[in-house]
């Protein structure tokens, strides 16, 4: 059962990695996904025992081998975000760059005889 899960979580992210926009629905579910989050953490802090079980539900020996996995997917799902929002600041600074190059207008090269002798 795990491993299906895993799967799936790694088919989210490819789906995540390739749609790459940013909207409004988008800004939604990180929220929700940051608040079921803590939500979650905070149950399995109160309950450990919870957690383990849920482990055993899905074929997984440990808890704490469960939290690993959700982890390691949720790091992947975290990277790529940040990948995603690094490329599209980057790609803006280069926009800003190239429009500020473009009010400035062309300037000419100092002839040498402009150069002062030092």
């Amino acid at each position: 059962m795990i491993k299906i899960l895993l799967i799936l979580g790694m088919v989210g992210l490819v789906v995540f990695a390739l749609r790459g926009s940013t909207s409004s629905a988008n800004l939604a579910v990180r929220r929700l996904a940051g608040i079921t989050f803590a939500v979650v953490a905070t149950i399995s802090i109160l309950f450990p025992d919870l957690v383990t079980w849920m482990a055993n539900l899905v074929n997984v020996g440990r808890g704490t081998d469960l939290v690993l996995y959700a982890l390691v997917v949720a790091f992947l799902y975290v990277t790529i975000g940040l990948y995603q929002r690094i490329h599209r600041l980057e790609e803006h600074l280069t926009d800003l760059t190239r429009e500020l190059a473009l009010r400035s207008g062309p300037r000419a090269a100092p002839a040498k005889d402009d150069v002062p002798a030092t």
